[in-house]
């Protein structure tokens, strides 16, 4: 392989020395001139390395000049340097440029050495002078090349790693791709384990609420959470509290004999219950003068809305609508539902018979079918003797049979009050009176139905059991009757004959302190009289006495007016002030 590149057209030859840490060859140039014949006073060309002034044939060593860096040529006396053989792949140096002609060297030329001052053309005898060489080390760019015409590029020895830089290896690549997609599928992996978490914990957190919300449930059906008590109905409770209910009162107007008869439909959205609260006709309520009266005195005397507002009083309801039922109606209405099937728990006359000792109208039994008469006749009939409590269980079985025929589709139940052609009292429709009995109908054909009576003392009052059974548990209410110890409660009773009597004597004892109440009206008498029944209420009596300007001497121990602690009835001797008209 050929070391040497010829790098210029003036002969200089550049020789491969190594390679740079970029993998660019480096080269170091080699400047070589003719070769000249060194000096030899005898004639002879020997060849040698040195000057040898004594011509003994002994080479002597050459010394280098400092002033341009290059060790001169040696002279040598003795011997002549053999000149190597013709080598077509080395061309001789080309020769300096003589513009004269005169074969001298070029100035500037490197000559050999003339001990005398005498310059030796070129390769002419006699010169003795060895050819000079300079070697310096260069740096060659790899795209430089030698002139056209110069060296031929097959005798070049280039080889691939002189031009070969940094390349990638596949191995590497591939390492890298491995280790790309190695990390890759564990994040993704990562990612996947913790969607998983995430939706173990969600699925977690729903079991847990799914079990917390059914045991609370089951703890609500059973009747076993705080602030919840049963009803009596096993398997059923009603919580205090936070329970919708809607009421109407119905008041039935018995139009031939007399006298009122009054309930709370009672629809427990909540519980899913449906109840039918019978209220007694005494029960003491406050009407809008805050007198104390009675609750069929409120229905006589104060309508429909007074009563309304005055049970909701004494109750603690919310009565949304007051239907007035009066007995013809009650008729048309069991016979639109197709007559009513009931156990009746007593015989009942007809009351239209003509003779006594016909057979009963209404026959005592299990399982009776009532038609529209029938009905009216058993929800209205009060024997001799009995206490109005016993009338009112039979109207409200009545309404419960009713409740079991009508239907349960709102739209059906609505037609069929529609065709009633009642007035109802605003704010009651016809299809809100229709919506809310569809409701109740369906209730009381699932069995979930019932019937409650309000249990009232003697005096009127509601009683304790009454307020922790049916006020609190059915209604959601709370008790507030009339306050007895509050004030003396005085019934008057007008037999005076003069219809101012009551009125004057009304607001004579509210001025006084006492609770008035309106016994209605008697025939006339010439005495006045006061009675009592308890012996703890003989002074008041006496004190009512003489608050009205009555004697002491009319008031006796006897018989009481209802819900009243003294009763008065006034005579003719009841002195009048003013007009009485």
């Amino acid at each position: 392989m050929n070391d040497r590149y010829d790098g210029y057209a003036g002969g200089d030859q550049y020789e491969l020395v190594g390679y740079d840490e970029f993998g660019q060859p480096v080269y170091r140039q080699v400047s070589q001139q003719p070769q000249q014949q060194g000096y030899d006073p005898y004639g002879s060309q020997p060849q040698g390395y040195g000057y040898d002034p004594y011509a003994s044939g002994r080479p002597q060593p050459g010394r280098p000049y400092d002033t341009d860096g290059q060790q001169p040529a040696s002279y040598d006396t003795g011997q002549q340097q053999a000149v190597p053989p013709y080598d077509p792949a080395r061309r001789p140096p080309a020769p300096s440029y003589d513009p004269y002609g005169t074969g001298a060297p070029a100035a500037g030329a490197p000559g050999p050495y003339d001990p005398y001052g005498q310059a030796a053309g070129p390769g002419g005898p006699g010169t003795g002078q060895q050819p000079r060489v300079a070697e310096q080390t260069a740096y060659i760019p790899q795209q430089a090349g030698p002139a056209e015409g110069d060296e031929p590029r097959a005798g070049r020895d280039y080889r691939t790693e002189q031009f070969a830089f940094v390349e990638e290896q596949e191995d590497d690549s591939e390492d890298v791709i491995d280790w790309l997609a190695f990390t890759e599928n564990r994040t993704e992996r990562r990612e996947e384990a913790k969607r998983r978490a995430r939706s173990r914990v969600v699925a977690l957190v729903v079991v847990l609420a799914l079990v917390a919300v059914g045991g609370v449930g089951y703890l609500w059906y059973a009747g076993k959470l705080p602030g919840t008590s049963s009803d009596g109905k096993p398997g059923a409770t009603t919580a205090v509290g936070a329970q919708n209910r809607d009421v109407i009162v119905v008041h039935l107007h018995n139009t031939k004999g007399g006298g009122t008869s009054t309930a709370l439909l009672v629809d427990n959205t909540t519980t899913k219950q449906g109840t039918t609260v019978l209220l007694p006709n005494s029960l003491a309520m406050t009407d809008d003068n805050g007198s104390t009266t009675t609750l069929a005195k409120s229905v006589d005397d104060d309508g429909t809305s007074g009563t309304r507002d005055a049970i909701d009083t004494v109750l603690g309801t919310d009565i949304q609508g007051t239907w007035r039922l009066d007995t013809p109606y009650l008729n048309n209405l069991v016979e639109l539902v197709g007559n009513i099937d009931i156990t009746t728990n007593t015989d009942v006359p007809d009351p239209d018979a003509k003779k006594k000792g016909q057979a009963p109208l209404v026959k005592k039994g299990e399982g009776q079918t009532l038609s529209g008469r029938m009905a009216v006749a058993y929800a209205t009939y009060r024997a001799s003797g009995e206490a109005q409590n016993a009338q009112l269980e039979r109207f409200g079985a009545v309404m419960q049979g009713v409740l079991r025929k009508l239907s349960s589709d709102k739209q059906a139940a609505t037609t069929t009050v529609q065709t009633l052609a009642q007035i109802l009292d605003p704010p009651l429709t016809d299809a809100d009176l229709g919506t809310f009995l569809a409701k109740l109908a369906d209730l009381a054909k699932g069995g979930d139905y019932k019937t409650a009576l309000l249990p009232v003392q003697q005096d009127g009052t509601l009683s304790e059991s009454a307020s922790n059974s049916v006020i609190k548990d059915v209604l959601g209410g709370t008790a507030k009757s009339p306050d007895a110890d509050a004030a003396v409660r005085v019934g008057i009773k007008n037999a005076t004959g003069t219809k101012g009597a009551t009125e004057q004597a009304r607001v004579v004892l509210v001025n006084g302190g006492y609770t008035f109440l309106d016994s209605g009206t008697g025939a006339a008498q010439t005495v006045s009289r006061i009675t009592y029944s308890d012996a703890a209420k003989k002074a008041d009596a006496t004190e009512v006495a003489k608050t009205l300007g009555l004697p002491a001497g009319s008031v006796k121990k006897g018989t009481v007016t209802s819900n009243a602690d003294v009763s008065v009835v006034l005579g003719q001797d009841y002195k009048l002030s003013g007009p009485t008209g």
